[in-house]
């Protein structure tokens, strides 16, 4: 063998060499972006689960919450119309009372005590359903469990306070059944003011 043809099969060892590097080169890249690929693929999959888990939790959460106020307040409104019962039992008694024609009936006393005790059980139904009456007399006038249906001129109490109540208002727990129609107070003006006030008119 000649030394040009050592020289050339060295050569075409070191390309072979060299082919081959690259080719192992090139493989081992496949193989990282094959992995990366793979992880990228379980990283997307396993967002897409916790969120599915994580959906799941809060209409699990939602059903809970809407079932515990289906069973706390499933009668809210069989209750608000039930209060024009206790509203038609105090018209009935003020009624029986006022009537003159019955004043001299030895009955009317039983009657108003039949009527009461009717009252009475039905009170007592409500409260074991959580219904209570709001008590508004001498407190602070708040839009939220009174309305307000005229003033009435009083400097002996602080302005807005509540002093007369013409229907009862009701609370289910800690739901407003129906608010309190009440009269609450205001300053009285003095004589200037109300004259300013006619000429206004």
């Amino acid at each position: 063998m000649t030394i040009a043809d050592k020289i050339n099969e060295e050569k075409n060892s070191t390309e072979h060499a060299n082919d081959k590097s690259d080719h192992d080169v090139n493989l081992d890249e496949k193989i990282l972006d094959k992995e990366d690929t793979i992880e990228e693929k379980l990283k997307t999959a396993e967002d897409k689960v916790l969120r599915a888990l994580a959906e799941m939790e809060n209409q699990r959460r939602r059903f809970e919450k809407e079932r515990q106020e289906a069973f706390e307040f499933g009668g809210f409104n069989l209750a608000r119309e039930t209060l024009s019962l206790l509203d038609n039992i105090d018209r009935a008694t003020n009624s029986f009372k006022n009537d003159e024609s019955l004043k001299n009936n030895q009955d009317l006393d039983k009657i108003i005590d039949g009527i009461e005790i009717v009252k009475k059980d039905l009170v007592s139904i409500f409260k074991k359903n959580n219904i209570e009456s709001i008590e508004c007399i001498n407190k602070k006038f708040d839009p939220y469990f009174h309305q307000a249906m005229l003033e009435i001129e009083d400097d002996t109490k602080e302005a807005g306070t509540v002093v007369q109540e013409m229907q009862k208002g009701y609370m289910m727990k800690d739901r407003l059944l129906r608010p309190s129609l009440v009269g609450v107070t205001k300053k009285k003006l003095k004589n200037d003011e109300k004259a300013s006030k006619d000429e206004k008119k």
